[in-house]
């Protein structure tokens, strides 16, 4: 835990606003430089997705994080952001620092374990939130924007290449349990985007969904908005490929604020539901 928390804490105290990612890139790039083989690949705007070698013969499975986090410090934030650590929890822009740091760790993890290839979805504009209340901190005002232009921008980088994953699992943090400890899995997004999903795609989703519930019973099936929603759609909407994506997510509160809490027990849990997931595909 310690090696994650230490990444947690360099992705969390990058003011790595919606439209400003790239300042997160450098970070990312210095995480991954210790990964051997690892690629990186930049996809227009500030999206990033790296390549992580594992069993040759496996197909690859993508973990998906947004860099941007919530300016909830105006026009002039500091240059470090604040973090912590107590005995149960950190605290800071958690939103969404924990799913890059569990991506990251994975990442490190899968030399010395048997992890099928990872491809890693770092995108942009995840968050509407600044779109929506305060588009003058944005970049040129947000213009060109929208929420969930960088899921939508990876999908098609990895449908063009051919580089089709065989699911998504999205890591963000969850505000569902309002306080409590937990972790939720999300797997319907059409209930949010509209989108009918086809025969195949609703197959794979519930063999996923099943699963990552065997891992751990304990999960709390629910629906939220985020990028899953988005690699759902840019998947299978035209295209058929029937990749499931779901998301992954540790409880967080308060939400969408500048101390956001997310307890370390839930951290680890994700980390091992993810762990054996991953090690059941090598």
């Amino acid at each position: 835990m310690n090696s994650l928390l230490s990444i947690l804490r360099d992705v969390a105290v990058v003011p790595s606003f919606s439209s400003y990612e790239n300042l997160l890139h450098p970070v990312v790039k210095k995480n991954l430089s210790a990964v051997k083989g690892a690629e990186i690949v930049h996809v227009p705007d500030n999206n990033l997705v790296a390549l992580i070698p594992g069993q040759p013969d496996r197909q690859p499975v993508a973990l998906a994080a947004h860099l941007d986090k919530i300016n909830h410090f105006g026009e002039s934030p500091p240059e470090t952001l604040p973090f912590t650590v107590d005995d149960d929890r950190v605290t800071g822009q958690m939103d969404n620092s924990v799913g890059l740091a569990l991506a990251m760790a994975l990442a490190g993890e899968s030399a010395v374990r048997n992890f099928p290839p990872l491809i890693l979805l770092f995108s942009e504009m995840e968050e509407s939130y600044g779109l929506k209340h305060h588009p003058h901190l944005l970049r040129e005002g947000g213009a060109g924007l929208h929420h969930g232009i960088g899921a939508e921008r990876i999908a098609r980088h990895l449908i063009e290449t051919g580089q089709l994953p065989e699911c998504v699992i999205t890591i963000d943090t969850t505000p569902l349990f309002r306080g409590d400890r937990g972790v939720a899995l999300y797997s319907e997004h059409w209930k949010f985007t509209g989108i009918k999903p086809g025969e195949k795609e609703k197959v794979e989703t519930v063999r996923l969904r099943d699963e990552l519930l065997a891992l751990d019973p304990g999960i709390m099936l629910s629906n939220n908005t985020n990028d899953y929603l988005h690699y759902g759609v840019e998947f299978n909407k035209n295209h058929g490929h029937g990749i499931p994506s779901v998301a992954i997510e540790p409880a967080i509160h308060p939400y969408h604020t500048r101390d956001e809490s997310v307890f370390t027990e839930d951290i680890e849990r994700a980390h091992g539901i993810l762990t054996r997931f991953l090690e059941k595909r090598g």
